[in-house]
């Protein structure tokens, strides 16, 4: 009978173990806590997560798939800034007509017509696209010209002027595709980009007032043409661009999507980096396939981009690094803050690229680092003295403080919080600069600057016009900046609400 019933149980417990029912395994590690899932996780952002043993549940499996969508969106819009920026830069010049090699020059220069990234009044632009897919281009560089030239993902490839090889002297440039393997011609400055369509920008300074001889001083040297037609060029194609409304400026919307979607598609695949081709192929945008998101996929993307815009704007308006403000007392910070490439240390800075190219145009080192008594710098302003945003229904005082420290000339261009382009007022040029001859110093050399709808009493030439209604913010341009600048010992005030 004994030997009946151990036998019973041994039996009982040979089947327990065939079913997997066996109380505590042979081989058990010592887990840790932080390497398991709780069958119950509550979040901020997505509620509660649950879980059966680490398994996700249906609704866990659609919120995190819907998060991770969102993420990507955004990331993508926060990414690819730059390549639809430049794009958008393009397909503008498009829109009026021009073709690549083309150039549009606002002659008698820009105004709020036209929509552009924080541009300035004061000189005359020059600009065109520079497409290098079917060949090598020629440019031939007016002398005495300044500016830079941009791939498609809007990095930096080459300056024309001073700072370029040209040494502001002028000269013949052949722009090539790295894959280009032909010959180019001897005693040409030689450019290689990685991308098939570039943007350049460029801007004569203006003497005297004569807007017109600056443009022609353009046209009378420069030419664009396929290096194939060397032996025949075509006649070099001038459209002015002055007064024309057209935009220049990538979307914050859905549509934006659409624009990097076209840069993908027309680029090759090895112009840009594979850490971002594949954020862009996480949300169906990849080189020689259709982007065309489901209905699901659609509503998240377009709340992907507007969570995007709101932290570009952030970042733009409300940025919370303090290393990008000049002074710890003042409300002036770096429009463009760190090298030109925005690498430091190693890591590429995020931030500070989106900082520059969600609102300016044009990257190059002169703008990075300056040195002293040459190139310019942007410091720019969104909120007063209190740290309230600038309001265009009230009225502020900002003054410069006797010398100010520049080489060339100081200038005040106010700029739309919505488009990043010029405030639209009844003042064409949207700002004032110290070449004015009418601009007034106040008795000790200072400069003091009226920012408001209506000009205070005997206060017009000092003056920059305001919109009731309307969000602002100000670039104060420095161009050929002195060493006060650099060391901080000058400091140019607040904006100061007058009460």
């Amino acid at each position: 009978m004994r030997r009946l019933l151990i036998g019973c149980l041994f039996l009982l417990a040979s089947i327990a173990t065939a079913n997997g029912e066996e109380s505590a395994p042979k081989f058990k590690a010592d887990i840790p806590k932080s390497i398991q899932t709780p069958d119950l996780v509550k979040t901020t952002l997505l509620g509660e997560l649950k879980f059966s043993d680490g398994m996700p549940s249906p609704e866990t499996v659609r919120k995190a798939y819907d998060f991770l969508d969102v993420a990507r969106a955004a990331e993508a819009f926060l990414a690819g800034v730059p390549a639809a920026s430049l794009y958008a830069v393009l397909e503008g010049f498009k829109s009026t007509g021009m073709k690549p090699c083309d150039l549009g020059i606002f002659e008698d220069l820009l105004d709020a017509r036209s929509l552009f990234l924080t541009p300035n009044t004061i000189s005359v632009y020059a600009m065109q696209e520079i497409n290098v897919k079917d060949g090598p281009i020629v440019v031939d560089v007016p002398p005495g010209v300044l500016g830079p030239v941009q791939d498609a993902f809007f990095r930096y490839v080459v300056d024309f002027g001073v700072i370029g090889p040209d040494k502001g002297k002028g000269g013949r440039y052949v722009f090539a595709h790295e894959s280009y393997d032909g010959q180019l011609p001897q005693g040409t400055f030689h450019v290689r980009t990685k991308t098939y369509r570039n943007g350049a920008f460029f801007r004569a300074p203006v003497k005297d007032g004569d807007t017109a001889a600056a443009a022609n001083g353009i046209k009378a040297s420069f030419r664009c043409y396929p290096l194939a037609q060397s032996k025949n060029p075509p006649k070099q194609r001038f459209v002015n661009l002055t007064g024309k409304q057209f935009n220049t400026i990538h979307s914050n919307d859905f549509n934006f999507f659409d624009e990097l979607n076209a840069v993908i598609q027309y680029e090759p695949t090895d112009a840009y980096d594979p850490v971002s081709l594949g954020l862009f192929a996480s949300i169906g945008i990849q080189k020689g396939k259709a982007f065309k998101p489901d209905k699901r996929m659609r509503g998240l993307l377009e709340e992907g981009v507007a969570i995007g815009n709101a932290a570009a704007r952030s970042i733009s308006f409300a940025n919370r690094d303090r290393s990008v403000y000049y002074y710890p007392d003042r409300q002036w910070f770096a429009s463009f803050a760190g090298p030109h490439d925005f690498i430091e240390d190693g890591a590429l800075n995020s931030d500070k690229r989106l900082l520059w190219l969600y609102n300016a145009t044009g990257v190059t080192p002169a703008m990075s680092t300056p040195k002293v008594g040459t190139g310019s710098v942007y410091p720019m302003a969104a909120r007063d003295s209190d740290g309230k945003y600038l309001d265009g229904g009230e009225n502020y005082t900002v003054t410069l403080p006797a010398p100010i420290p520049v080489n060339n000339f100081w200038a005040f261009t106010a700029y739309d919080g919505q488009t990043r382009s010029l405030l639209e007022t009844s003042q064409r040029r949207a700002g004032l600069d110290s070449t004015d001859p009418d601009l007034k110093p106040n008795d000790d050399g200072s400069y003091t600057i009226y920012f408001g709808p209506s000009a205070p009493a005997g206060k017009a030439s000092n003056w920059v016009q305001t919109m009731p209604g309307k969000s602002y913010f100000v670039f104060m341009r420095l161009y050929g900046p002195l060493e006060p600048w650099f060391d901080k010992t000058w400091k140019p005030g607040d904006f100061e609400k007058v009460k």
